[in-house]
């Protein structure tokens, strides 16, 4: 089950070097070229469209047969982690009607006495928010939510690698909102976490 989160490793490595043909060339074949239904795996693929897209990179197309993979769980509202990644997707095809049927599944999951009500209350429900303002062009807006959430976004589950898709949305929302003081911040705290991941 973990062979197409292996590639997406090794996607986003190739990513981080900016070679953007093979990050492309990974997901079109390992990740989500034999059309996967499983969420853990179109969690990969909603996670590495939307870092390409974060970079300028068109991956529309792609978005397209992603977010109708993903329509069969839009209505679960059991996992805050999954609901992030399938609004993503879905936001990104243009399927607003998709969209509402997941903050539906997430009004309801919210009434329930679980963790992943207090997932969705406290990480969830505003990162979907922030991604959906990020996407309509209100970056200040995303800029706000984040930063808001991103000191106790390790309570939403995923690994280090997968909850940076946060991060790297709050640096490109505050490059494109013109908050170039807090980008450079951003941008020094990455460094600074790399360097210290270099040397363990």
């Amino acid at each position: 089950m973990l062979a197409v989160h292996n590639w997406w490793h090794l996607a986003l490595y190739h990513l981080e070097q900016g070679d953007i043909a093979t990050t492309l060339a990974l997901f079109d074949e390992a990740i989500d070229g034999h059309r996967p239904e499983l969420a853990l795996e179109l969690v990969d693929g909603s996670a590495m469209l939307w870092r390409l897209q974060l970079r300028g990179v068109d991956v529309q197309e792609r978005w397209l047969g992603l977010a109708e993979r993903w329509a069969a769980l839009a209505d679960d509202g059991w996992y805050a982690f999954n609901d992030l990644h399938a609004t993503i997707a879905f936001a990104c095809a243009g399927r607003d009607d998709l969209v509402e049927r997941v903050r539906q599944a997430q009004a309801r999951a919210q009434q329930r006495d679980d963790d992943n009500a207090q997932m969705t209350r406290a990480i969830g429900a505003p990162a979907i928010a922030a991604v959906l303002a990020f996407n309509a062009g209100q970056y200040d807006r995303c800029v706000e939510l984040l930063r808001a959430i991103r000191n106790q976004a390790q309570r939403f589950g995923g690994s280090h690698a997968q909850r940076d898709l946060l991060d790297q949305t709050l640096l490109a929302a505050a490059r494109r909102s013109g908050q170039a003081s807090l980008a450079n911040a951003l941008e020094t705290e990455r460094r600074l976490l790399a360097g210290q991941r270099s040397v363990h």
